[in-house]
């Protein structure tokens, strides 16, 4: 368990002072940029690893596409069904990046959140991190969660890289279908070359159809979303995410309170909620009083009966964020080893130490 200690004889502030210690190390502020040194560093590496990833999958459907085309086009013979099965292949592939895609924003929100209100709070008055940088990274650490939904992941990676294939497959289809193994003269001729085995041509082509009808419609619906941490918006564009935060205000039930507030402000759909401990516990004024002086959380103290027992207990109410819990939870079993803890998620907690009232 970490605790706090601070030298009387150093000066708050001074370049000495100990950020905090454990187990006989003592962190100073110099140790402490150290490490968020380490700590970027690594972020930076393995969101690079997972954008590495990104283009493999890239890559992957471009060249099952060239394969694809080249046998389909190399003699009048060869089926015009391979290239429906490599439109299949390439969905496949748009699948799996996006789900890596999900994963880059993650370690890509960290750097971010460290250059934006870390690193960049160095150079610009008042010289001071934003308000709850360190909340946002230490519980994205200890509680790692996607910063943008599959949908979106999903339209951003068609927009980029598989609409175009998906566009070029289906005009090679079309093409193939038209000019294989004979000219096309009519509808009817299109219909009945395009058909599959038993599979009749017009439901064929209306698969077809609806499934770039599918594409462009997904790559509409989200071409407004901007939830990615690492999308850079033109000049300009930023000051359209207002009206965007507040269409998914009205379209949820999430208050704007919940959303951070620190100078990231780009994975505001994400909630992040409080925690409400009850502590039912026979001494609750050693409990209270270790959580007051070193979690530094205001207690309540409500009179309980132990409905087994007949004992009276003390029932305390005390509220966290979800980085303290395992701080609470140590100071609990050390204050009071037969106490009963009861951690409850808080959709939201306005008071000290947490929302204001007027926000």
């Amino acid at each position: 368990m970490s605790e706090t200690q601070r030298d009387p004889n150093i000066e708050e502030g001074s370049p000495d002072e100990d950020v905090w210690t454990y187990r006989g190390y003592h962190i100073s502020p110099a140790h402490f940029t150290t490490a968020m040194v380490h700590l970027y560093r690594g972020e930076m590496t393995r969101s690079n690893t997972w954008r590495t990833r990104l283009d493999s999958t890239t890559n992957w459907a471009v060249v099952t596409t060239a394969a694809g085309l080249t046998f389909a086009f190399g003699s009048p013979t060869n089926p015009h069904f391979v290239v429906l099965l490599v439109m299949l292949l390439v969905l496949l592939f748009l699948r799996i990046e996006a789900r890596r895609y999900r994963y880059y924003e993650l370690w890509t929100y960290r750097v971010r959140l460290m250059e934006t209100d870390f690193y960049s709070a160095m150079l610009v008055p008042p010289f001071t991190p934003g308000a709850d940088w360190a909340e946002l990274l230490a519980e994205s650490l200890l509680q790692p969660e996607y910063h943008i939904s599959a949908l979106e992941a999903l339209g951003r990676r068609l927009r980029r890289n598989y609409l175009g294939i998906l566009v070029l497959l289906a005009l090679s289809w079309t093409i193939k279908v038209a000019s294989h193994p004979l000219p096309v003269l009519s509808v009817a001729d299109f219909l009945r070359q395009a058909s599959v085995g038993p599979i009749p041509g017009s439901w064929i082509t209306a698969g077809v159809a609806a499934f770039m009808a599918s594409a462009l419609g997904l790559s509409l619906a989200t071409m407004r979303m901007q939830q990615a941490a690492g999308h850079v918006l033109p000049k300009g564009r930023d000051r359209a995410r207002p009206s965007l935060r507040r269409w998914f205000r009205e379209r949820s039930d999430i208050p704007s309170e919940a959303m951070p507030q620190g100078r990231l402000r780009l994975a505001w759909p994400r909630v992040r909620r409080e925690r409400l401990c009850i502590i039912i516990t026979d001494r609750g004024e050693a409990v209270a009083q270790r959580l007051l002086e070193e979690l530094h959380r205001g207690v309540t103290s409500l009179p309980g009966k132990g409905m087994y027992t007949g004992e009276q207990r003390a029932v305390l109410l005390c509220a966290v964020r979800p980085t303290e819990v395992h701080h609470l939870k140590s100071i609990v079993r050390s204050a009071d080893p037969r106490a009963f803890l009861v951690v409850n998620p808080a959709q939201e907690i306005v008071g000290r130490g947490f929302n204001s009232f007027d926000s």
